[in-house]
């Protein structure tokens, strides 16, 4: 009679099958054992395994380190260690691209308002929403033109040289990480802020010296170090839009 396929011995076998040999469902370490004798060339096929394993310590001897380990041991370490890297990497990307992303669909809304105080607005509710913020104001310092002026809804009043004391006099921009909200600044917001953007704002030679302010809740969600680039350029676009809502020179 001849024999079915499923009688015929394994490959490189002796023509008997072995017994499956589990625990729990599982190969014992017989059974790997066995299965590599049978397979010399499985590593080969499966080199990401190699990532996992420990390879045993050669015995050279008392007292001789044993290189080969300690070098596998050191790859190991700068893989993972790259791996950290690359994943933390494409975190702070995709951060980026979001922040992006956000500050973009802030200008366009900017770019819709239909007045004047539409605009100061839409700058101090939208725009907060969509940068995911709890305040955002424009303070301006205060001169004898501006003085008697009413306040315009969401626009501070700050004292004289005040951006500078808060910014510093040759800075455009200061992240506090970890600053309670000033009122001075932040209006009736100010409880809310636990982080802040402040931005200095050089609208017109024929205006004062002016600020905008975005402030969060969360601690930490600005704080020095971080890029700036795409805020400032938010408040460059805030600066020709206020200059041509209101015909100012530049």
């Amino acid at each position: 009679m001849t024999r079915n396929q499923q009688d015929a011995a394994p490959e490189g076998g002796t023509g008997k099958r072995p017994a499956a040999a589990t625990e729990n469902g599982l190969p014992t370490a017989n059974g790997v054992a066995e299965f590599l004798r049978r397979n010399p060339d499985f590593l080969a096929r499966q080199p990401e395994l190699l990532d996992v394993l420990i390879p045993p310590a050669r015995q050279r001897g008392d007292g001789v380190v044993d290189l080969q380990q300690f070098m596998v041991e050191r790859l190991r370490n700068d893989l993972a260690e790259m791996a950290a890297a690359r994943d933390a990497l494409v975190t702070t990307g995709r951060g980026n691209l979001s922040a992006q992303a956000r500050v973009h669909k802030s200008i366009l809304t900017l770019l819709a308002a239909r007045t004047f105080e539409h605009f100061i607005e839409t700058l101090t509710t939208d725009v907060a929403v969509i940068l995911d913020l709890d305040v955002i104001t424009i303070g301006v310092e205060q001169t004898r033109d501006n003085a008697s002026h009413a306040p315009t809804p969401g626009v501070c009043r700050l004292e004289p040289n005040m951006v500078d004391c808060l910014i510093g006099a040759r800075q455009g921009i200061a992240l506090r990480a970890n600053a309670a909200g000033d009122p001075a600044v932040f209006g009736a917001g100010a409880g809310l802020v636990r982080s802040a953007a402040l931005i200095r704002l050089s609208i017109s030679e024929a205006t004062p010296v002016a600020l905008l302010a975005l402030g969060s809740r969360e601690p930490g969600h600005f704080q020095p170090g971080q890029g700036t680039e795409l805020l400032c350029f938010l408040a460059r676009v805030v600066e020709n839009s206020i200059r041509g809502w209101l015909n100012l020179p530049a």
